[in-house]
């Protein structure tokens, strides 16, 4: 899978590449062994890097992963989306959140994650809506669930 638009190329990366641009943006001031998810190394789990250039900009992994707010079997979770200060504010997240989705609606129905507050007016400008109350992820902060159909359940 690549994705191409002028001088912005999305690839499939492995889950230590993504490391790069998972810790100054995600858990900056932390171990980078807190770049480390559960469902990193899953075999259905996928990576995604977001490349100026040859340059890692952005990242995304999208891993096979259930929430009870749901009833599809099959569903994927966004987690781990980030992309580097210089290059944000570009619409290149969506670049990037585009390529996941098209990838993963190949899977299931359903991609739903925990968005930071800071994000939520940018997911919701890609079509998604939050279901369920605010919570707290500790040491990061307040998060609300989100959520999208990827494509028509009957087509599964």
């Amino acid at each position: 899978m690549e994705t191409n638009n002028s001088n912005y190329t999305v690839k499939k990366i492995s889950a230590l590449e993504t490391y790069p641009v998972r810790h100054p943006i995600l858990r900056a001031g932390r171990p980078i062994s807190d770049c480390a998810f559960d469902l990193d190394n899953k075999v259905s789990t996928f990576h995604l890097g977001l490349y100026n250039k040859n340059n890692l900009i952005g990242v995304a992994s999208f891993m096979e992963n259930s929430n009870t707010y749901f009833n599809e079997k099959v569903q994927y979770q966004l987690r781990g989306m980030a992309i580097l200060k210089n290059y944000q504010k570009k619409g290149l997240g969506k670049l990037l959140l585009n390529a996941g989705e098209k990838e993963a609606s190949k899977s299931c129905s359903r991609l739903w994650f925990n968005a930071r507050e800071i994000a939520i007016k940018f997911y919701k400008n890609c079509g998604y809506n939050i279901i369920g109350k605010p919570f707290n992820i500790e040491g990061i902060g307040k998060h609300y669930v989100m959520t999208k159909t990827l494509r028509d359940k009957k087509r599964l």
